[in-house]
């Protein structure tokens, strides 16, 4: 089977100063990967860069064998919370429609079908009941749960997440996990941005651990060591500690 997404030789940088070097790695189909690293150690650089969203100095995407802007309908995006504008006066089921755009095209409306789909999405989220609501009436996680919805609305093979789980409640959270663990055993590909170092082990069977370059790829087992983890955090050795990550 192809790899879901690969990744070659990806650098990017910002004003003349490198974000992120020398990044290569291969994704199977069916897997929950977590990117973690320190701040300013470029995982959402590394996310938007795969997504088309910066531009790269040098490297090559491919989903499933294929370039990004080949495959595009096949990838949805969450992006943080706080680059989304909450006071756009849209519903949640309309936010949720948004997601069936690529789908139908821009001249399109949504047919009664669409609409099913849509809500069906928002039910499978827990929040079917919130559909006429304005989004920005909505607390955290109520409105990240709407934006995974959106997101499965596209139908999409590959997702990409950033930070989700940042000033969220803990059930939210909770379902969203849940529902990430049911997307992957559907054979979906999910990548997520993540801060929590303590719960990476219930949550992902991958890591890539950043530190502007690739310090370590494949199973948490793999990369939850304390050699990697050391260097990704160099000098944060009391924070491993506490992880109980022995030193």
């Amino acid at each position: 089977m192809n790899e879901a997404l690969t990744v070659k030789d990806l650098f990017v940088s910002y004003h003349g100063n490198e974000a992120i070097s020398d990044i290569s790695f291969a994704i199977k189909p069916g897997n929950l990967v977590g990117i973690i690293g320190p701040n300013g150690a470029g995982k959402s650089t590394l996310l938007k860069a795969l997504l088309n969203l910066i531009p790269k100095d040098k490297g090559n995407v491919q989903v499933y064998g294929r370039s990004f802007q080949e495959q595009r309908k096949a990838v949805a995006y969450v992006p943080q919370r706080s680059n989304i504008d909450w006071d756009f006066p849209i519903t949640v089921l309309d936010t949720v429609l948004l997601g069936a755009y690529p789908k139908l095209g821009w001249f399109k409306r949504p047919k009664k079908q669409d609409k099913d789909w849509a809500l069906h999405c928002l039910q499978r989220v827990g929040m079917e009941s919130f559909k006429n609501r304005q989004i920005g009436e909505l607390s955290g996680g109520q409105q990240q749960r709407v934006f995974l919805a959106r997101a499965l609305a596209q139908k999409a093979q590959i997702f990409f997440l950033d930070e989700p789980f940042v000033g969220i409640d803990a059930a939210s959270e909770e379902a969203i996990v849940a529902i990430l663990k049911d997307l992957k055993q559907e054979g979906k590909t999910i990548l997520v941005v993540h801060h929590d170092l303590s719960k990476v082990n219930d949550y992902f069977d991958q890591l890539i651990l950043l530190n502007k370059e690739l310090i370590g790829f494949g199973t948490v087992d793999q990369v939850w060591r304390a050699d990697m983890l050391s260097k990704a955090y160099s000098g944060q050795f009391s924070f491993l500690n506490q992880l109980g990550v022995e030193m």
